[in-house]
Formats: structure tokens, sequence, C-alpha cells
């Protein structure tokens, strides 16, 4: 009970208000709401003494006093002076911490809202971009939700927007349960930014409908934003120019308040997390990440990225290993995922990562505290799990002088445990909001425990001793939801169904040792000495009976083992799980593959017992007679077959969250280059079938679609590491039935163009329309009059096209369509077109040689859909009769395998040489990508990117036996051996730690 220090005279009356004025008032909060009478100014002043103070990470007051006045600490520590006015709270045996802070709440805020914002006066044309929602003006309490976090010791939260791309703004709320403007901290705390398209109605999902439709939205919109703040003060300052759009969204996002905000963008994965970087460093925009839990597993790239994380502790339960059936469908990967995700906070933490914790995806946000204590078992320290609690979510949200300390001037949050906050048994007792108390766990009005001389009086007992009066002991332990205890009334009994009532006490026991048969029932008021109370006996007769306490209660010892650090049972590999590695392949300075059959692609052709040297990533001799220099690694080769890395120029593997931005019929502004996949396993499966390079194109969902990406296939590295630096950047176009839509469903039957006249039309359209664009920059660049033109990212990929700086891939198929963009491409200027598939291509196979376009064909696919009905085996090697630059590409995960096979089928239908057929998959794509200077042939200054095989390299009997690119090994046949029986035995360690858990 609180107890202010008054006289005596107003004793009774005062301890009565000191109890109920802090859980009743809040601190006075200026307010423009007239008072309901007379004004009131009582102070709320609360002084806990004796408490144990941890007032920040890493500073702790062992015992001292911490004084609170009008929801503002105002003094704590070792020699704290307890006002006279204060009502003081004795908290002997508890722990005083600051109020933790929930970085990432989606509470009190309806999706529908946001809804209506994108529906409401003059919005952006693209409904999931809606920066003018506030959650700030939004907002309404979620009172069962606030008691749930406010259980695990939370007294803030920053409540965000739920749904959308560029989402609005959160605020940050005090968790307390009166009038909203008093709840509100900070209105405008970041604006939020997720890079995945919302799911809607499936019919009909508009754009964007992938990922990389949703990263691009989010680049133009903050290009837009741009654009309209400078465009709106040129017409402001020259009324006499064209007005500008009115658009609420744009305006909010190019408000300079708006323009300063922090970014707090999602990052579901550890790979959209390195995204968010990247998108954030391209408009200089301060962000914080928020995290999936993953980001242990690319640790070194998020610390360099150097942002803030807000961390989720919802840790996955143990797979299903139990039954074998199912146990083969659980990956190594799960399985590490299982063991190293509690020490991702530790690890974040360690490695200088700024962390703050969420319990939002938490199945129910009454396990938080738990799923912490997880989390500093699995190594992160206390004073980290703290800061991540309290100092570190202030700071990010520019806080940190009213919140996360209990340093004199921060706000009264606080946190009443009866322990050690990490302890798997200290409960949060209370909590202080602005200086408002809430229970959690409700106080007692008394406590029994303890031992307490017993009386029962005479009453209508029978048997021996009736009449007579009987003293004994009663003793009362246990906690208070659990009470324990015994009797003693001659001979002990322990006493059944304990329980307190608010005040009152009631048990049971065997009344044997009275000479009574049965159970006697007993209950009775407890205070703070003494107990009175009324009980019967077995037979139904009453009595009454008092007690006086004899001795407090002393808490049995914690014989609890103290929790023993637990660690993952493996390092992380890179990717996570089967086949990943824990550092990249080494490079040595020097490499020699000796006495190999060495198959060019280049002007030396086959040279038989040749060896290739390799220095520094680069090849630096090719011939019969080259030497080892001093300390150079041999490969010996002799028996052996050495190619250049075999290129995939149409690949969509490694690509992450689809490859069809499908929203719009063009799409040229997307890239597949921001949504690289290095976890993808089929980059190690290619590896193992000599490919070193792959052309990962867009999908053939568009007109004009996305930007395509060339990369290496670096098993391993980061995503920016995997992409072929220098490459002449290319975009995919599609023809044919894909992009009218005829083979959709009925349901896709009103997107522009739905006939191949139409698609012809809406290539015209867009390039006239990137021209245009092009000369209102130049003149606008000239003359720096007017307003300056909207950058859109659409049209700069399309200026690339018609500056030559970009080359396109074609999807196509007939031979009426290839001639048809063929004049397209003639009446802009374009050249160097390379048509995909190309399947019709024997067909005009004159007139592509004539414009020195190529064609990425199939080796042998024919008769798949009517589009392809006269396609044939012949196609490639009758294309290259003509002059055509002609690869083979697979299109397929799958097929990547083995493109030497595919290769070898130039033989068998049409006679192609070997050395001929080999560069259809080597030399040829190289060409069509414009990266032979660089790769596609064994030659001096060329990368050392080198496939050796056990035979001829087009042969079905021939194997993949090492892989190098740049200079290093990405896969030894021996060394993958070696690995299938590691993680053998790794997948047997973890399904056992799983089974034992799971008990």
């Amino acid at each position: 009970m609180d107890r202010p220090r008054v006289r005596p005279l107003l004793l009774p009356l005062l301890v009565g208000w000191a109890a109920f004025a802090p859980s009743a008032a809040r601190a006075a909060v200026e307010t423009t709401v007239p008072p309901p009478g007379i004004r009131e100014h009582t102070p709320f002043v609360t002084a806990f003494t004796n408490a144990r103070i941890v007032l920040g990470p890493g500073r702790v007051v062992p015992q001292g006093t911490l004084v609170i006045r009008d929801g503002v600490i105002t003094d704590a520590g070792p020699n704290a002076k307890t006002p006279a006015d204060a009502a003081v709270r004795d908290m002997k045996g508890l722990t005083l911490y600051p109020g933790f802070m929930d970085a990432y709440a989606e509470a009190g805020v309806r999706a529908k809202s946001q809804e209506e914002a994108a529906r409401q006066g003059s919005a952006y044309w693209n409904r999931w971009v809606t920066p003018q929602f506030s959650v700030g003006r939004e907002f309404s309490p979620d009172t069962a939700m606030f008691r749930k976090l406010r259980s695990q010791g939370f007294t803030t939260i920053v409540a965000a927007p739920p749904s959308g791309i560029i989402k609005g703004t959160s605020a940050v709320l005090a968790l307390g349960d009166g009038d909203p403007t008093e709840m509100m901290i900070l209105p405008g705390a970041a604006l939020h930014v997720s890079l995945k398209p919302v799911t809607a109605d499936p019919a009909s999902p508009g754009y964007p409908d992938s990922p990389m439709g949703a990263y691009t939205l989010v680049r133009q919109a903050l290009l837009d934003a741009d654009w309209y703040g400078a465009a709106q003060a040129e017409w402001a300052r020259h009324p006499d120019l064209p007005r500008p759009e009115t658009n609420d969204a744009l305006a909010a996002l190019s408000d300079p308040a708006m323009m300063g905000r922090t970014l707090m963008i999602d990052a579901p994965d550890e790979l959209y997390a390195l995204r968010a970087d990247r998108l954030a460093r391209e408009f200089g925009r301060a962000a914080i990440l928020r995290g999936s839990g993953r980001e242990y597993r690319r640790l070194d790239a998020i610390r360099a990225a150097g942002r803030a994380v807000i961390v989720p502790l919802a840790f996955p339960g143990p797979p299903p290993v139990g039954n074998p059936d199912e146990a083969v469908n659980v990956s190594l990967e799960e399985l590490m995922h299982w063991d190293l995700a509690p020490e991702n906070p530790a690890r974040l933490a360690r490695a200088g990562v700024p962390i703050a914790f969420t319990a939002d995806g938490l199945p129910d946000s009454v396990t938080f505290l738990d799923a912490v204590r997880k989390a500093v078992r699995r190594g992160l320290d206390k004073d980290a799990a703290l800061r991540a609690l309290t100092v570190a979510p202030a700071a990010m949200f520019g806080l940190a002088q009213r919140l996360g300390t209990l340093d004199p001037g921060r706000d009264a949050d606080i946190v009443v445990a009866d322990g050690d906050i990490f302890a798997r048994k200290t409960k949060v007792r209370e909590v202080w909001v602005g200086g408002r108390r809430f229970d959690v766990v409700p106080p007692a009005p008394a406590d029994p425990r303890g031992s307490w001389s017993l009386r029962i009086e005479p009453g209508a007992q029978t048997g021996r001793d009736a009449g007579v009066a009987r003293s004994g002991l009663l003793t009362i332990a246990g906690e208070p939801g659990a009470l324990t205890g015994s009797i003693t009334l001659g001979r002990g009994a322990k006493l059944k169904a304990a329980e307190m009532l608010e005040a009152r006490l009631s048990f049971t026991f065997r009344s044997d040792s009275l000479g009574v048969d049965g159970t006697t029932r007993m209950s009775g008021t407890v205070a703070d000495s003494e107990m009175v109370g009324a009980g019967a006996w077995p037979g139904g007769s009453p009595f009454t009976w008092s007690a006086r306490r004899a001795a407090a209660y002393l808490a049995p010892p914690d014989t609890t083992a103290p929790d023993s650090l637990v660690a993952a049972s493996f390092p992380v590999t890179y990717p996570l799980g089967e086949f990943g590695r824990t550092t990249p392949p080494e490079q040595p300075a020097a490499v020699l593959f000796r006495d190999a059959t060495v198959w060019t692609s280049g002007p030396a052709g086959v040279i038989e017992h040749g060896s290739v040297l390799v220095e520094r990533g680069r090849v630096a001799a090719v011939g019969r007679d080259v030497r080892a220099p001093r300390g150079a690694r041999v490969v010996e080769c002799a028996g052996r077959h050495l190619t250049p890395g075999i290129i995939d120029c149409h690949s969509h593997t490694a690509s992450d969250g689809g490859i069809n931005e499908s929203g719009q019929t063009v799409t040229a502004e997307v890239r597949i280059g921001d949504f690289i996949d290095p976890n993808d396993v089929d980059i190690y499966r290619q590896l193992a079938g000599g490919v070193t390079a792959a052309h990962v194109l867009h999908g053939s969902a568009n007109t004009i679609g996305g930007q395509n990406q060339l990369i290496k296939m670096r098993w391993g590295a980061n995503p920016e590491e995997m992409k072929f630096a220098g490459a002449p950047p290319t975009i995919k176009f599609a023809l044919g039935e894909n992009v009218k839509q005829s083979n959709w469903g009925d349901k896709y039957t009103t997107r522009y163009p739905q006939t191949r006249m139409g698609v012809e039309q809406i290539l015209r359209d867009e390039f006239a329309a990137a021209r245009n664009y092009q000369a209102d920059w130049r003149e606008w660049n000239r003359t720096k009059k007017g307003i300056r033109p909207r950058r859109d990212l659409e049209l700069e990929a399309m200026v690339e096209v018609l500056d030559g700086k970009r080359r396109i891939h074609c999807h196509s198929y007939r031979q009426d369509e290839i001639l048809m963009l063929m004049r397209v491409c003639d009446d802009f200027g374009i050249r160097n077109v390379t048509y995909q598939h190309v399947l019709e291509g024997y067909k005009v196979a004159d007139e592509l040689a004539r414009r020195g376009d190529g064609g990425s064909t199939f080796s042998d696919w024919w008769a798949y859909k009517m589009e392809v009905y006269d396609a044939i085996p012949y196609n490639g090697v009758l294309m290259q009769d003509a002059g055509v630059v002609v690869s083979f590409n697979s299109d397929s995960g799958e097929l990547a395998r083995r493109l030497n096979a595919e290769a070898g089928k130039a033989r068998k239908y049409g006679g192609m040489s070997e050395a001929d057929a080999l560069k259809l998959v080597t030399l040829n794509p190289a060409r069509q990508l414009g990266v032979e200077g660089r790769v596609g042939s064994i030659e001096v200054g060329k990368d050392g990117d080198l496939a050796l095989w056990s035979g001829p390299p087009l042969s079905t009997l021939s194997r993949c036996e090492q892989t190098w690119i740049d200079g290093r090994k990405y896969f030894d046949r021996e060394e993958d051996r070696a690995a299938r029986e590691r993680e053998r035995e790794m997948r047997a360690v973890l399904v056992q730690k799983a089974l034992r858990v799971a008990k």
C-alpha cells in the first residue's frame, strides 16, 4: 500500500488517497480541453524506496530511491531524497527497469483507413502509395493488445501503418488507456515502406504484382516527389507556366519534414535487408530495417550497411522430424535455421549492429519475455538485451532525452519486476506509464504465507476432546496463485485446496489426527498479523478460529540450475544449408591446368596436351609448353578436357520473388538485378554442369518487360557480388501469345494489347514517347527554363535502347512477328537485337544476319504450343550457316545443368563441327551479351572461367569435374562427395537435437 509521510491525524484519509491516486491520475498534460469544473492542482508524487534500480544498460543501483512527480522522474539513486509530499512505496525485493519500447506494432490502426486515404482527395496514381496517411491522425487505442504488451514490460510502442507499399507514417504512443491525445508522444516517427506487392484481388492484381515492381514503384514515387516539389515551386514563381498536377500523396512526400524523415523499410529476409539499404542509399535517406530474424545469414553485409535493425523474436519451433516419412521433407537449411535463429540477436549485437526488439510476429505477445530470455540463453548479453528494449529504440526515433532510462528528466515509464527481468521465473508485477500505475499481477490485499499460531475455539465437534479448545501451528507457503502448507493439531496434516480470494483464505485438511474421520474445511480473513475465521468439521458442525503470525515467510532457496549457454551446433554457411560454404573459395596467385585437351573456342582451336595458366583470376598463358611459376597450384588434367565456362543466354535461375511484373504491358522500369537470389540451389547445380555465367531474364508477360541481369555463378556470394561487372545492360521484349494474354484464361481479356497488331502499336508508341522524353530533357538541359521534366524510369530505360546502350533480347517464335520487330527497330535506328527462342528463325535467317541480330534458341524443342508448330531441330544450324550468331540456351533451371549435351545435339541435327557446337554455349552467347572480350573463350587476358570435364565436353558420358570462376574453384566433384557426407552427419546431429527439444 502507498504510504505518504503525513501527520497521524490525517493518516487514515491520506493513506487511502495515496494508494488510489497514482493508478487513477496521470501526469499533468498541457491540453486545450476546458476544465469540467474547479481546476485540479493536486501534485502526483511517488517515491519508490529500497528498490534495486536499473537506471539503464550497465548502470545498476543495488538499493536506492526513485522519485516521480507529475509523470516525470525527478530523482533516482542511492542518495535520492524522498519529498515530504510523496506517496512512499517500499520496493524491497523488487527491481525497477526503464519501460520497454516495442519498435514496431500494428496496433490501433485499421487497414481500411489506409484504403480510404488512397481514395480521398487527389491521390497518387497507384493506390498502394499513401504517404499522406498518418497513424497519428487515425489511431484509436487497442485496449486488449495494450494490456498484453504492458504485461511484458512495454510502456511505449511505434504504431505502424499495416499495409501498402509506401504505407504512411507511424507514431510513438504511450501504452496508457486514456485520451489518445495524451498517449501521443511523436506523431511522425518514420515513413514506412514495403518492397513486396500487396496481395489484393487475384483476378485483377494491378501494378505492381511482383517484388521488383514494388521496389521500382518506391523509386519512382520518391523521384516523383522530388520533381513535384520543384515543379510546384517553379510554377509559384512563374504562374504563366503550365500548372503541374495537384497530388496529396506527392505533396506529403515532398514536404521538407517528410523528406528528412527516416524510412522504416520492411525486410522479410536477409536479402530484402540488403535491398532496403541499397534503396535508401540511392536516395540518401536514413533508414531503419524492419528485420526478419534471418540477418545472421548475411551478417557481414548487414553490418557493412550500417543500418539499425528492428529484430523480431518469433523463433521457429523444432522441425517435424519425429516421423521418418516427414523428416525427409525437412531440409538441412530448415534444421540449421531452427538451430541458429535464436542466436540472431546476439550475433547482431556482437557485430555492432544497432538493434531494437519487437513483439510483432509472435503468435501471442504475452510470450515476448520468454523469447527475450531465450535469446539471452543463446548468447545475447543482458545489457545488450536491455539496450534493445530501451535506449536503442528511443535513440532510433529521436527520443533519447525522454525515454529509455530512469534518469531524472525522463518520462516516468517504469517496469517493476520481482527479480532479474531476464531470469526464467521473474514476473513483471506492474508498469508505470507516464506516472500512472498499471498492475500486471494484481497486488494481493494480504499475504498469508508464513507461520501462524492457531487456536480453534470449542464447538460442536464430536470424538475425543470434544468441547476443548485446540492450539496448533498453521504454515502457509508456495506462490500466491499456488499456495501450499500444513496444519499441526497433535499430528500434522497437509493443506489441500488452499487459495486466496481477495483477503480471504480457504483450505481443507484431513482431520483424522483429531479423532474425526473426514475432511475439515476452514476459511478466514487475513490481515497483516492476524487471521479470524470459521470452519466446519466433517459432520457439518461449525467452529470459529483465529491465528496470529508467528514468523514471516522465508522463500526457499532457488535450486534451479543456472542457465548454461546453448550454442548452435554448426557455423553459418553461405548460403545456409545444403552445399553452403563457410568462406569464399580462395583465389590462388597462380593456377596451372596441365596436360589437358583444351577447347579454347578461340583462334587456337582445340589444343591436345595443352596447358592453361591463370594468374590473379585472368588467363595468363595458353599452349603446350606453359610452365608453372613458383608457388603455383597445379591441376593435373591428363586424359581430361578443359573448356571455357558455359554461358546460359536465357535463364531464370537466381531470381527472387518471380520473373514477371505483369501488372502493366510496359514495365521497362523494373530490374531483375534488384532481386538476385544467391541462395538459389540451382546455382550450385549448374556449376556442377560447367555453367559459369547466366543471363537472368525478365519473363515474357509484357510486350516490353523489365531489365535483365547477367550474373556469374559465384555460389555463396552476396547479390551484388553475383553481378557481371561491366556487362552491357539488356532488356526483355516479348511477342506472341504471352503478351496478348491468349493463354492466361478468361479473366485476362482487358489489358491492351490483345492482338498482335496491338503489340506493334505498343512498341511504336513507347519508342516515340522515349524519343520525345529524350528531346524534352535535352531542351531543358540546354535552356534550364520552365519546369524541369519529370524523371521517368520506364522511359529512361527506353532511351538507353534508342541510344544503343541497352540491348534488346526478345522472346519470339513466328517469322511474321520477328519481321515486324525488325521493321520497328529499323524505323527507330535500333540494331544488335538478340531474338530469344526464335524457333522460326530459320525462315528469316538472311534478314537476321543482314542486320547483325542474334538468335538464342533451343536445341530441339518443337510443337509444344501452336505458335511453335513450325519449329525444327535444324533451326540453329540453318541460322549459323546464314551467318547469324547463334547460341543454345536453357530457359530452365534443370536443362541448364546439361547445356554441354544440348550443344552436342547440333552435331546430330545438321552436322555442326564439335568446336562450333561448343561455341553455341560459350563464345556465341558471350557475343550476344557483349562480353566476348571477357569470357566465352580461353584466351590470354580473359577471365579465368573454366570447366574441367572427364571426357569430351559434348558427350553425354562426360561429367564436369571442376568449375572455376575468376580463378576460384566453385565446384569440385570430389569436394562435393565429401560435402554430402558431412551434411549427412550434420543432419543426423540436428535431427537428434530437435527430437530432444520436442520431448
